[in-house]
């Protein structure tokens, strides 16, 4: 069966901060290892295998994440069908109707797989399976939806209450009812009871029943999904849906506008491992913790702790906890975080407190990842900055200007091909140019390998809107 995934990549990074972020939240992070959160989704959703056989995936994201989000499934060899930009976040079913439509215009009989993509799932093979097995309620119209076998009680996931108990061939099982997030007590009555699973948010359908299904229950967001999609703009070859029809499309989840509402549910249970990581206590479990109860990443050390979980994401602080318990530490260059693990999903309150006291940490990473690579600021005072940057290879960015600072580059690694005005030189590794204040230049990476420079900036200003574009392979103003 001929299958295409629809890769959900939003969110706002709060539960996961300080490492992920509203300019980079976690799906684009690796949490579990060397590859990202995305990139593990898009590859589970690859390839042949097995009866299966996965398109090219349509990438639903936001103008931001535009590039992030080819780069990294470039560098896993994996083509998108499609990235589709929303205007504004509206929530899953507007972006799920869109992709539906989209998808069907191409083909009547197409089958989707919408993923959050987000979400640790180590047992692929098992998990195809559950597709597999997915497939044969698909055939007969059913709209179905992934449950995930719960190992505690958890207050944190919605639910899915089957109208049976389900048999150990993991066949679908019809649903009674949608269960909001339980507190503790009735979380723990559902787990003993058997037949109650966590929502995944992982739905198979056919293209076509889920469109019937919206046109039953939710009819009102079908004209400005389609006009989204007529009045959408190709860009650098990403769709960007028109935003003044996708403006008027209400903000709702699939859940609530078509899934609580339609008869035709089937569950397929899903016993093998599966995490949306959300939260570090997820990450404290899913990374496995020692005899002590703890986990230890980056330069982190822990002596004589029990129950904790400390992380370093940077390669200037070292991490050290003395007789912990019950503790999560995170540490980045810009912010560290120390908190009790049970109030891990109280993290957001952090983030809410540094929006309301101006804290760029609230929302900015560290590293501000552009088209042709990503910066760093290093040391800023009041009339200079000094950044590190890396150039992609063949990457280069904008012809520029600055109205109100002059810039210093000295190539660390790789070579720079550097326009001041019209002059063009490369420079090595250990050398320099200057770039006098109102000079139109531009950098570039014509090697093979990244190019890495320091930039220093002094001038009155040095805000990143100190910028006149000339020429920009990324169409950006």
């Amino acid at each position: 069966m001929h299958i295409t995934p629809i890769l959900l990549c939003g969110g706002s990074g709060t539960r996961l901060w300080p490492l992920s972020r509203k300019s980079y939240p976690k799906q684009f992070v690796p949490l579990m290892g060397e590859e990202t959160l995305f990139q593990a989704s898009a590859r589970r959703l690859a390839g042949t295998t097995g009866d299966l056989s996965f398109a090219p995936p349509v990438v639903l994201t936001n103008s931001d994440f535009r590039f992030i989000v080819t780069e990294q499934l470039q560098a896993i060899g994996i083509d998108p069908g499609a990235v589709v930009i929303e205007p504004e976040g509206r929530n899953t079913a507007p972006a799920i109707l869109a992709a539906a439509l989209r998808v069907r215009a191409q083909d009547p009989d197409a089958v989707l797989l919408v993923a959050p993509s987000d979400h640790v799932v180590p047992d692929v093979a098992a998990f195809h399976a559950a597709v597999t097995q997915g497939l044969a309620a698909v055939e007969t119209g059913q709209l179905v939806t992934f449950g995930i076998t719960p190992t505690h009680a958890e207050t944190a996931y919605g639910y899915l209450e089957l109208a049976e108990t389900p048999a150990a061939t993991g066949a679908p099982v019809a649903l009674k009812q949608f269960v909001e997030k339980p507190d503790a007590g009735r979380a723990a009555e559902m787990l003993a009871a058997g037949n109650f699973k966590w929502n995944a948010g992982i739905f198979l359908f056919a293209a076509k029943d889920i469109i019937a299904a919206f046109e039953a229950h939710a009819a009102d967001l079908i004209a400005p999904a389609q006009a989204a999609l007529d009045e959408a703009q190709v860009d650098l070859g990403f769709l960007r849906l028109a935003p003044a029809p996708w403006g008027q499309a209400a903000d709702i989840s699939i859940d609530y506008a078509v899934m609580e509402r339609a008869a035709n549910l089937s569950v397929v249970p899903f016993d093998a491992a599966w995490s949306d990581l959300g939260g570090w206590d997820a990450v404290w479990r899913e990374a496995g913790p020692d005899e002590n109860g703890v986990v230890v990443s980056g330069d982190a050390t822990a002596i004589d702790c029990h129950d904790t979980l400390l992380r370093s994401d940077s390669d200037r602080l070292e991490v050290v906890g003395i007789g912990l318990e019950g503790i999560m530490a995170v540490a980045m260059n810009d912010a560290v975080l120390v908190a009790d693990k049970s109030r891990a999903q109280d993290v957001k309150l952090a983030v809410s407190a540094l929006k309301k006291k101006g804290a760029a940490q609230a929302t900015a990473f560290p590293k501000d990842h552009r088209p042709w690579g990503w910066f760093e600021s290093l040391v800023v005072g009041s009339r200079f900055q000094v950044k590190r940057i890396l150039v992609h290879p063949g990457a280069s960015l904008s012809l520029q200007s600055h109205f109100h600072r002059s810039e210093h580059w000295i190539v660390v690694e790789g070579t720079a091909k550097v326009t001041v005005d019209d002059e063009v030189m490369l420079v090595t590794e250990n050398e320099s140019v200057y770039i006098p204040l109102g000079a139109v230049h531009r950098m570039e990476n014509p090697g093979k390998v990244p190019m890495v420079l320091i930039e220093v900036q002094t001038g009155t200003y040095v805000g990143e809107d100190d910028i006149i574009r000339y020429e920009d392979a990324y169409a950006r103003g």
